[in-house]
């Protein structure tokens, strides 16, 4: 039998990234003028990358080729300063530069021992983060795949220390058997808040809802009196940005109720978290301290590349309780961080790093006027879609990044002119919105959260979904 032929060798590395490089330049340099949307289809990326799996290896430059050129037109630019869709940050350069490093030096960031520098680079960046949220730095902090793995972390924590208090050990016990918690959410939580208590056999439908005002904020009120009403082991879930109008849930005043009941609560910040690094912003996060646990999506409105979630909780040993589990062969640094006992997995890439770099390359200053920015863009789209005679209204008061926008609202066929327009806007290509209900009407959702957006972006973005709205009457 023959001997294994490797598909390159070290002499092929040097040639193989200058030739990913140039692709990637390509790809940055088109994002500004390409049509924001895929132009080919499902079927065209399996006919050009698509086959039987080939009998012999092809050589990498060809495949590096065929990613690139098909890539070009087959992603959506969600990089680019015009993609408005599902609160989804670009990568700012210095982030995909430290990206690519990460994938350079593929370490192991589980244990400190496995890579000091992936270990130590992620303490760092939790230190920073839990100054920039006043966040006491007794409180420990996991990078997690993005905002569903904070949540379901975060939760985890919360199962585990609320069965504590009453003597139950879920991790070794499990649940059958166990005190019932009692989980507490918003009439507006996020699905990932109901997936996470699946993931963990509390039940997505075993909730209590607590009804929101206007915007989709929780009303303290309501709370306290749904936490009045109950007993035992207790859960509640706040929101900081709703997903739909960015409102703030007030958390100095969920607190106050948790408090009196003793129980654990919980704040899903997945974009709302970088309003603390905002000047006239901070003050919505002056009561985060206050709880037990915070989750947030770096990739959201820090731009940094995918998967990068974090999540923070006040009580380290309960963190570290609900996620880790000793193993013998597992070399633990009892005198360093080790990044694997804050998270659900163990194999995972030093998602850190870019944390850390966009962190440095930003400063405080930088992270205000990320932030600012895509706040002043918000009202500057809003007030040019909302002018005498355009037809739209804009649904919710513009307090961050969010807008939710309606054509013809109070007309009978508002909700399908609404989703017409949604449609002619993703087919022209100048940008990319999506589509919610909100209040039982159907509406845009637009959400600026990228760096590289300007003005010039919002104006031109503004004209193409005024045109679609004026087709959609």
């Amino acid at each position: 039998m023959g001997g294994w032929v490797p598909a390159m060798s070290e002499s092929d590395r040097g040639p193989l990234l200058a030739r990913t490089l140039d692709h990637a330049r390509a790809y940055f340099e088109a994002l500004p003028t390409r049509p924001v949307r895929a132009t080919l289809t499902s079927q065209d990326v399996r006919s050009a990358l698509g086959g039987p799996l080939p009998e012999r290896g092809h050589a990498p430059e060809t495949i590096v080729d065929d990613l690139a050129r098909t890539g070009l037109t087959a992603t959506v630019a969600t990089q680019g300063p015009r993609y408005f869709g599902f609160v989804v940050g670009g990568s700012l350069p210095v982030a995909t530069a430290a990206d690519w490093l990460v994938s350079t030096w593929d370490q192991n960031a589980a244990v400190h021992v496995l890579s000091p520098m992936a270990a130590v680079v992620e303490d760092i960046a939790a230190e920073w983060l839990r100054d920039l949220a006043g966040l006491p730095q007794s409180w420990s902090v996991g990078f997690v795949t993005g905002c569903q793995m904070a949540n379901f972390t975060a939760l985890a924590a919360a199962r585990h220390h609320v069965l504590q208090h009453v003597g139950w050990d879920v991790e070794s016990l499990g649940l059958s058997g166990a005190p019932p918690i009692d989980v507490v959410v918003s009439e507006e939580a996020h699905y990932t808040i109901f997936n996470a208590l699946r993931f963990l056999g509390l039940g997505e439908t075993r909730v209590r809802r607590v009804p929101t005002d206007s915007q989709g904020r929780m009303r303290a009120d309501a709370l306290e009196n749904a936490l009045a009403s109950g007993h035992g082991p207790c859960i509640v879930c706040a929101q900081a940005g709703n997903v739909n109008t960015g409102a703030f849930d007030p958390v100095g005043a969920i607190a106050d109720a948790t408090a009196t009941r003793g129980a654990w609560l919980h704040v899903d910040a997945a974009f709302g978290f970088w309003a603390c690094a905002h000047r006239s912003l901070a003050p919505l996060a002056a009561d985060w301290s206050r709880a037990d646990s915070l989750a947030t999506d770096a990739h959201k409105w820090l731009n940094v590349p995918y998967d990068s979630g974090l999540v923070f909780c006040a009580h380290a040993a309960s963190h570290r309780r609900a996620m880790t589990l000793p193993a013998a062969y597992i070399v633990d640094s009892p005198l360093e961080r080790d990044p694997h006992e804050f998270v659900a997995e163990e194999s995972r890439r030093a998602r850190g790093v870019p944390v850390y770099a966009a962190l440095r390359a930003l400063g405080r200053s930088g992270l205000d006027d990320l932030v600012d920015r895509g706040c002043r863009l918000a009202q500057r789209m809003a007030a040019r879609l909302s002018g005498p005679g355009s037809g739209l209204t804009v649904l919710n008061d513009v307090v961050l990044n969010q807008l939710l926008v309606r054509v013809g609202d109070g007309r009978p066929d508002a909700d399908e002119a609404t989703r017409h327009a949604i449609r002619q806007v993703q087919a022209d290509g100048t940008c990319w919105l999506g589509g919610t209900t909100w209040h039982g009407k159907a509406a845009m959702r637009i959400s600026i959260a990228n760096w590289s957006t300007t003005e010039d972006d919002v104006d031109r973005s503004a004209e193409a979904i005024l045109r679609a709205a004026g087709a959609a009457h």
